[in-house]
């Protein structure tokens, strides 16, 4: 039987719930009998049930199941929470055999859902495909294995590396770019920019451009410079907001006192704690040069505009990072980057 077949199609399922799973993590779960799919499910929105159960909800015959083997990307969960444990579930069907990607380090599970099935006597078989199965929730493990968001920087600049004309906010990606960019800020969990940028751009930080959830937004205002008639305090989404002045919550802002010595450590810590799993930096500038020379980055995408010249403005951040690939919407060509 070809494991890596089916656990690529685990794959394939759970990347439809992109952005829609936090704080879980994306799982597909595909039941096989005698070489024949049967049944297939993902995990869709947090509360909501699990890949395993969806998957078992979807075949036709129940009395199929345990003569059939469940493949599923991640290990399944051992812990109550919104739903109970999947292991459980699996082990009381008694499913033939039960194939995982990758283990899950998350403190409540961490083998023990893998335990739970060779306890029962169901064979089980873990790592196939691992690496690919740990992309796929690279932003859950970051956060479970680092205590941090995963951390993606971003920027638009011109052909001779400015992010804005003279200072002022300055039209680089085409519509093309922009609808992509959209399509990122609705796959991530928050959206983090600087004083400078929301005061420049009075940006609303949304994904008006698509159909998609809208990130929280993250807001660094030391001064709290920012009036509140901003675009980035409306009610459209959550926003947190990083300053030296105060702890409080009003409806969907949340204000995080922080001082500015340990800047960055003390961000990704209060990020932890409010349970931010992945943050889209935007900008501006500075904010991001400063997450560049810390080194605190997982991924780095670059708009550039090669058609646009703006000879004077704002310099776009220094950057260097090993590049994985390049994709081109018309004049703008759009470079992703790793930190290894």
């Amino acid at each position: 039987m070809n494991h890596e077949f089916y656990i690529k199609r685990c794959i394939e399922l759970a990347k439809k719930a992109t952005g829609k799973t936090y704080p879980n993590p994306l799982v597909g779960a595909v039941i096989v009998h005698n070489g024949k799919i049967i049944g297939e499910g993902y995990h869709q929105k947090a509360g909501e049930p699990h890949a395993e159960i969806n998957a078992i909800n979807s075949v036709e015959n129940p009395e199929l199941l345990p003569e059939s083997t469940i493949y599923v990307s991640l290990e399944p969960c051992a812990h109550f929470g919104k739903t109970p444990p999947c292991s459980l579930k699996l082990k009381e069907i008694g499913f033939r055999k039960v194939v995982i990607g990758s283990m899950d380090s998350h403190d409540k599970v961490n083998g023990k859902g893998k335990q739970i099935l060779q306890d029962a006597g169901i064979e089980t078989i873990s790592g196939i495909l691992e690496d690919d199965c740990r992309e796929l929730n690279k932003r859950f493990f970051t956060f479970h294995e680092k205590k941090r968001p995963y951390l993606i920087l971003k920027w638009a600049e011109s052909n001779d590396g400015f992010i804005d004309k003279d200072f002022k906010p300055t039209k680089i990606s085409n519509e093309l770019a922009s609808q992509f960019v959209h399509q990122i800020r609705s796959e991530e969990h928050a959206i983090l920019v600087g004083t400078q940028t929301a005061l420049n751009d009075n940006p609303s930080l949304t994904t008006r451009l698509i159909e998609g959830r809208n990130p929280v937004r993250i807001l660094i205002d030391f001064e709290l410079k920012v009036p509140r008639d901003f675009k980035i305090y409306n009610n459209e989404a959550p926003t947190l907001v990083f300053n030296q002045e105060k702890d409080a919550e009003e409806e969907n802002i949340k204000f995080i006192k922080i001082s500015k010595e340990n800047f960055l450590e003390d961000l990704l810590q209060k990020l932890y704690e409010n349970q931010i799993q992945s943050v889209l930096i935007e900008g501006g500038s500075r904010t991001l040069q400063t997450f560049i020379n810390t080194n605190l980055w997982d991924e780095t995408i670059i708009i550039k505009n090669e058609n646009l010249t703006l000879e004077n403005g704002t310099k776009a951040p220094k950057f260097e990072g090993n590049l994985v690939e390049e994709i081109e919407f018309r004049d703008n060509k759009v470079s992703f980057f790793r930190n290894h």
